[in-house]
């Protein structure tokens, strides 16, 4: 049945129920559902209060209006029941229960406080032990219930902001406990765990007050999501100035040390020289290392060669460690102040030598004048030329055995050199000579010289082609010698010869003339 039915709340509005069996007022509410005062039987088993009270049934009372006291809402409406189910008749007892309490009417629920009274005191609960017991305790039981059922609201009343507050309470620890992680940060090698509330690397970076640059590492990147348990790592970038075997360059590195550098940017250190120790710790403002690599290099010195393992910073000091000496001029066939390269042959010198000093001359330059008193095609040298003398001093070198070609070491100018000065003729060469231009020139030219404008005589006192001494050349206006003249200009000479003279000049041929 419902709990409407059987309670002391009253039918619902617009229904008139029999009398509901309420329990005297006397009782108070026990201090306990187990330790109300239900007699000398003690409390009964829960089981059997709750059996026995959904089969309790009662006579009802004739029906009488119910108005519910002003005072009390009850907690809730209930729908009325069908017709069929609004008497109290008994429907689950196989007999009929003759029980009728000593109130008639019904009893209202006053706020009082109700002074608490033992069941000892109530004459209608004086039915026979086994029946009066089980009612009684039923109703005990109902009569608690519904009075926990009335302060309920008070109670939630009081307990709802609590629970809203703890609500909270828990919400935001779940929310603090899901979003905070717990991570290890290594910060060039030296690790650290934490806890955050960052979402991915980068965030995490920036809380810590850790810069990344673009030379720096960061494993994993720094989009990469943040979770629980997560390592993250920063390796700073730190720059290296390095020259390898005379090479020199600037990289950058995230190692710490030297050796961890080396490592990393592919250098072969291994039996190379490093300028700075291998465990040096390298500064966040980087360092300047010089490395020369272990190298082979062959030395020819002497008819044999050498091969040795170096890392020597010049050839000169690969010598030494490959125990040859030089002596003297000894050089070798590379700089000695270079760098030995990897498989590079150096040949070494054994150089001999001495000095000569040699007198040489020094040849006269030729200059050569305009004369337009001269005839085109004539040359008169007004001044003869002279050489110099200059003192040389040569090295003489043997290298190896083998004379090597002088080397000028300084000269000297003893004497000048004097230049020779040449008129040039300008002037045109006239053809013709009144009374000597329908002689046979060309016959009389034949039959002294053959036709040569440049013949001499065995004597070296004729010349040309007409065989003119120097001083009748010079009597016609010639300059020089007669055969540097052009052969116009000693047909010239001669026609004025001629008219002068005749072909007396020339006794043998002069017949040729008039031929």
């Amino acid at each position: 049945m419902s709990h409407s039915q059987g309670y002391g709340y009253g039918p619902p509005q617009g229904h008139a129920y029999a009398p509901v069996f309420e329990p005297p007022q006397s009782y108070g509410r026990p201090e306990s559902p187990r330790t109300q005062g239900y007699g000398p039987y003690g409390p009964p088993d829960e089981a059997q209060v709750y059996d026995t009270y959904v089969a309790q049934s009662y006579a009802p009372s004739p029906p009488q209006p119910y108005a519910p006291p002003q005072s009390y809402a009850p907690p809730q409406s209930y729908a009325p029941l069908p017709p069929e189910r609004q008497s109290y008749a008994p429907e689950l007892l196989p007999e009929p229960q003759s029980y009728a309490p000593e109130h008639p009417e019904p009893q209202s629920y006053a706020p009082e406080p109700l002074e608490p009274q033992s069941y000892d005191q109530c004459d209608q609960w004086s039915e026979p032990v086994t029946r009066g017991r089980s009612a009684g305790r039923a109703a005990a039981r109902r009569a608690a219930r519904r009075k926990r059922f009335v302060e309920r609201p008070e109670g939630l009343r009081r307990l709802v902001p609590q629970a809203l507050v703890v609500a909270f309470l828990a919400g935001g620890t779940t929310a603090f406990v899901a979003h905070d992680k717990a991570v290890r940060l290594s910060v060039d090698g030296d690790p650290r765990r934490l806890h955050t509330f960052a979402g991915d690397v980068g965030d995490l970076l920036a809380s810590e007050g850790v810069p990344i640059g673009p030379h720096d590492i960061v494993a994993p990147g720094p989009d990469a999501p943040l979770t629980s348990g997560d390592e993250v790592a920063v390796r700073y970038g730190r720059p290296v100035v390095l020259t390898v075997d005379g090479h020199r360059r600037r990289v950058w590195t995230t190692a710490r040390t030297v050796e961890g550098a080396l490592r990393q940017l592919g250098v072969r250190a291994e039996g190379a020289y490093i300028s700075a120790s291998r465990s040096l710790p390298i500064a966040r403002h980087g360092i300047e290392l010089a490395v020369r690599t272990e190298r082979t290099v062959t030395f020819m010195a002497d008819g044999r060669a050498r091969s040795i393992r170096t890392n020597a910073a010049t050839v000169r000091a690969a010598l030494a460690r490959a125990g040859i000496a030089l002596h003297g001029q000894d050089t070798t066939s590379v700089p000695l102040d270079s760098f030995p390269r990897e498989g590079q042959t150096v040949s070494v010198l054994r150089v001999t030598g001495s000095r000569e000093v040699r007198e040489e001359p020094i040849a006269y330059e030729t200059r050569r004048v305009p004369d337009p008193t001269l005839f085109k095609g004539t040359e008169s040298v007004v001044q003869q030329g002279h050489q110099g003398v200059r003192r040389v001093t040569y090295q003489l070198r043997t290298v190896n055995g083998v004379r090597q070609r002088p080397r000028l070491l300084r000269q000297e100018v003893i004497s000048a050199p004097r230049d020779e000065i040449v008129h040039v003729g300008t002037a045109t060469v006239p053809s013709s000579v009144a009374g000597a231009d329908h002689l046979n020139w060309q016959g009389l030219a034949q039959c002294e010289t053959g036709g040569r404008a440049d013949a001499v005589d065995p004597s070296g006192t004729y010349g040309g082609l007409y065989q003119f001494d120097r001083a009748t050349w010079h009597s016609l206006g010639g300059s020089g010698a007669p055969q540097d003249a052009p052969p116009a200009e000693q047909t010239y000479r001669a026609k004025k010869l001629y008219v002068s003279r005749g072909a007396s000049p020339w006794p043998v041929c002069g017949r040729k003339l008039h031929q």
